[in-house]
């Protein structure tokens, strides 16, 4: 049976058929629609945990006790969980132990563009990397055997390109006769105390010579002999991309990409006349065949930053005189007169986050942000967010600001965060708040829901992702519990009731938290949103001040003429009927739609 699957899919039907009994992590683009898709496996115990050191640690439980395990997050998600995956290396497992590292060259929804091979190689764990949708999935179990026959966790790396890209996939039966999870004991090996520690080290370090070995004669490491004038080691998106370009060129295709098959790669560097790496990111390949004395070229024509493509790379080897040069690149876009207008990206008509950031940038707030839909605050016409680095920062930025800030200028600083970014790694940078008595002012931005991945759900939305009913944690008290002595809960479609809010608490000479307590417009769960009446512009009163279009809702549209310079205009398909552009027009031109 055949079927067409993303990369993430594919995961996730890899991890059925492989005997997966738990599947956990943290939703990140590009790896979220793996966890949405073993939740369709009942056979699997797929969860959303807090952060993803805590999705790792749940999955090292599960492998302790003998069940093959998959846990999944995004490249940044490694940064979280990497205290853990360290000594997991150590450790070793039981069952089977996948950690899914999605990288994102180009950046698409990230921070950064970290090259997460580089965690391999730092953790002393083997890495995959899958070039297709069938790769993904077969790459997923050989991971998962790999991970058994060596007693090591395994990481699996993709990218946006392979997460999101869809092929066909042949599907399996799931396998059986694996053993049935228990309670074992065996101390030695799985408390790490520096006495255990220094025995299990040397294993980790024969454990990769061994795997380094078997690189060399392992399938997914595949010699690709056509023309040897020529040969390009690669793996991932690459190698597709590489053979669409150059056909004809001999290849070194590396499914494992760590460790480094060494002597495979002398034997396909002494068969070709002239070498090459085609990699995304850093030069990781690249640098570990010139330790091989190796003549290699890579770098010198491959772009470090973002990612590539074909045409890219069709470019990169413009005068190198090999097959296609330049010339005969696809048409760039805009060359050919098609290019689309820019579209960046904006809060949604209706989100609740836009009047406290309209309210915020009325009082000049230095407001330092987090991660979530709440970062494109920093957009204009909202213009009002001076910080972001990472989940959980924006309250430990506040804290530092604060501190070397004048008297006059602390009163300014506020910390957004989400709800779900809050119970992520917020908690304790409210912690460190309150225990050294900073006065800062930190919205809890709490729309129920992970809304910038996909509105997953989390601790603080009261359901799994089973969608089964959950207790919700209620944020107010826990805030409460921190310390934290002033804590109120706003209507942030209230404009005159958030900017009256955010006064007072800046005022305070102490720490103080509000909590915005409206739902995302998107969450589809009965009950949780009820869309409002439309809201319509009445053009004898519409002076085309443009006040309305500061708050830079996409249902809001800008009309010329009309017999004035311009009016403004509310598109019915889009209006949500929050009401906040009705309070901020000074000239009762907005109301509601008969």
């Amino acid at each position: 049976m055949k079927d067409i699957l993303s990369g993430n899919e594919a995961i996730a039907r890899g991890a059925f058929e492989a005997g997966v009994l738990v599947a956990t992590g943290y939703p990140g683009t590009p790896s979220t629609e793996i966890l949405e898709n073993t939740v369709l496996y009942k056979e699997i115990d797929s969860s959303w945990a807090p952060n993803e050191k805590v999705a790792l640690e749940v999955a090292m439980g599960a492998s302790f006790a003998g069940a093959r395990t998959l846990v999944t997050m995004k490249h940044v998600g490694v940064n979280v969980a990497a205290d853990p995956l360290f000594t997991l290396s150590y450790t070793g497992i039981k069952g089977g132990l996948v950690l899914v590292t999605a990288d994102d060259p180009e950046m698409h929804s990230s921070q950064n563009e970290q090259d997460n091979r580089n965690y391999a190689k730092f953790a002393k764990v083997p890495m995959l990397e899958p070039s297709d949708s069938q790769e993904c999935k077969d790459f997923t179990r050989i991971a998962l055997e790999l991970s058994e026959q060596y007693d090591t966790p395994v990481l699996l790396r993709t990218t946006t390109r392979i997460s999101h890209g869809k092929s066909i996939v042949e599907l399996k039966e799931q396998v059986a006769g694996l053993p049935a999870p228990a309670l074992v004991t065996n101390a030695a090996k799985q408390v790490m105390l520096p006495s255990n520690a220094r025995v299990r080290h040397p294993l980790v370090e024969e454990r990769m010579r061994k795997l380094a070995e078997s690189a060399c004669s392992m399938e997914i490491n595949r010699m690709e002999l056509r023309d040897t004038s020529v040969g390009i080691v690669t793996a991932g998106v690459c190698y597709e991309y590489v053979r669409e370009v150059f056909p004809e060129v001999s290849t070194l295709k590396l499914g494992m990409v760590h460790p480094f098959p060494d002597n495979l790669i002398r034997s396909f560097a002494a068969k070709v006349e002239r070498l090459y790496v085609v990699e995304e990111l850093d030069p990781f390949f690249e640098e570990q065949i010139r330790s091989l004395a190796i003549e290699v070229t890579g770098k010198e024509i491959i772009p470090v930053c973002g990612e590539l493509s074909p045409d890219r790379i069709r470019k990169a080897f413009s005068g190198q005189g090999i097959g296609t040069e330049s010339g005969d690149a696809t048409p760039d876009v805009e060359a050919g007169g098609f290019a689309l207008p820019p579209r960046p990206p904006n809060m949604c008509p209706g989100c609740p986050h836009r009047g406290v950031f309209y309210a915020l940038k009325q009082l000049k707030a230095y407001v330092t942000g987090d991660i979530g839909c709440y970062t494109l605050g920093f957009l204009p016409p909202l213009s009002s967010m001076e910080t972001c680095v990472c989940m959980g920062a924006s309250i430990g930025n506040a804290t530092g600001v604060v501190k070397v800030v004048p008297e006059d200028e602390k009163r300014r600083v506020v910390a957004v965060i989400g709800d779900s970014t809050f119970i992520h790694s917020g908690i304790t940078g409210l912690a460190d708040m309150v225990y050294n008595n900073s006065p800062a002012t930190v919205v809890i931005l709490d729309n129920r829901i992970t809304a910038m991945t996909g509105r997953q759900d989390n601790p603080a939305s009261g359901f799994t992702l089973m969608n089964e009913p959950s207790h919700r944690i209620d944020l107010a008290q826990l805030c409460a519990a921190l310390g934290v002595k002033h804590v109120r809960a706003v209507n942030p479609f209230d404009l005159e009731e958030t900017s009256q809010a955010l006064k007072e608490e800046m005022a305070r000479p102490e720490t103080s938290v509000i909590i915005t307590n409206k739902p995302c417009v998107l969450i589809k769960r009965e009950g949780v949103f009820r869309k409002g009446p439309l809201y319509t512009v009445d053009v004898e009163k519409c002076t085309g001040c443009r006040a309305c279009l500061k708050l830079g809702c996409p249902a809001i549209q800008w009309k010329s003429g009309e017999g004035k310079k311009g009016i403004s205009y509310i598109d019915p398909m889009l209006c949500t009927g929050c009401d906040v552009c009705r309070q901020l027009c000074k000239f009762d031109a907005i109301g509601r739609a008969k």
